[in-house]
């Protein structure tokens, strides 16, 4: 069974959108959702997005083919499975 995929797209262009994304990642397969970070306050892009392809053989193509890959004034992009986030407990003693 071929499950989907999360990756951790970084050094992104802060001009890229969505759209821009997804037409990237679509060349190696089926995308699910991209989602480009943004901050909170300024609602501007931070500079990494996700990406999740609905099959794993297709998330490692475009992972081996885009990792490194300059797409715009001269940043290459880093590409690689999104790891869970860890939540810690914020409560005192």
């Amino acid at each position: 069974m071929d499950l989907s995929k999360k990756l951790y797209v970084g050094n992104v262009p802060f001009t890229a959108t969505e759209g821009d994304l997804r037409t990237l990642f679509e060349q190696y397969g089926t995308v699910e959702q991209v989602s480009v970070i943004t901050d909170r306050k300024t609602s501007r892009p931070r500079g990494f997005a996700f990406v999740e392809m609905t099959h794993l053989s297709a998330a490692d193509s475009a992972t081996r083919a885009l990792d490194g890959q300059s797409v715009s004034h001269g940043r290459a992009l880093r590409v690689n499975e999104a790891s869970n986030r860890t939540v810690f407990g914020g409560g005192s003693s």
